[in-house]
């Protein structure tokens, strides 16, 4: 099985690679070649930072929207995205203006809403709680870092929550796809073990 794990500049390339090793996969490909991407039987997104230099450094490589469309939404291979990787399937974000997203899954990014109860970003362990019939996400902890959050326009496209403040979305997916806020490659034996199930989907 081969798995591209798209590199765009925007990742936590390192980290995530070890964790899919870790994980099981054995044939992981670093690349920023939409060829390869358009040959790949899985795809995996990084993404940390602001959701617009992301956008604009993934669509700043020719062709490789266009090669993940292909393969992600017409040919059906599974997808993670994680972190800014995972908000990028929205219709926009609104961090430092409004930035158009992929569209693959309908919401927006916004701002966590401040509050005196918390502190912004999100960053440390929380407590991830799947939506029932979730077929990828367990209950547990995992490691977050975001000051901004995932508000779906379907609550059907939400697989887990987590409460920072009030609940905040912590995964979406739909058929093929699957994009979790939190970082599987920071989140121990809970993340190495999530990772594993994303190698063994068959959706």
């Amino acid at each position: 099985m081969t798995l591209a794990l798209i590199d765009y500049g925007a990742g936590n390339l390192h980290s995530v690679l070890n964790a899919l090793k870790a994980a099981g996969a054995a044939d992981v490909g670093v690349t920023a070649d939409p060829e390869i991407v358009a040959k790949a039987e899985r795809i995996v997104l990084p993404g940390v930072g602001a959701f617009a230099h992301c956008f604009e450094a993934l669509s700043g490589i020719d062709g490789m929207i266009a090669a993940m469309e292909r393969r992600v939404r017409t040919e059906g291979i599974p997808f993670l995205g994680i972190c800014v990787g995972m908000q990028l399937l929205a219709d926009a974000g609104v961090e430092h203006g409004t930035t158009k997203g992929l569209g693959w899954i309908g919401g927006t990014v916004r701002a966590i809403a401040p509050s005196p109860d918390i502190k912004i970003p999100h960053m440390g362990w929380n407590d991830v709680v799947p939506v029932d019939g979730s077929p990828l996400i367990e209950k547990g902890e995992v490691y977050f870092l975001h000051g901004y959050h995932f508000d779906a326009a379907d609550k059907a496209d939400v697989l887990a929550t987590t409460d920072h403040g009030g609940p905040l979305v912590a995964a979406v997916g739909r058929d093929n796809i699957i994009g979790v806020q939190f970082h599987p490659e920071k989140s121990q034996a809970y993340g190495i073990n999530f990772l594993k199930r994303f190698l063994e989907w068959r959706p």
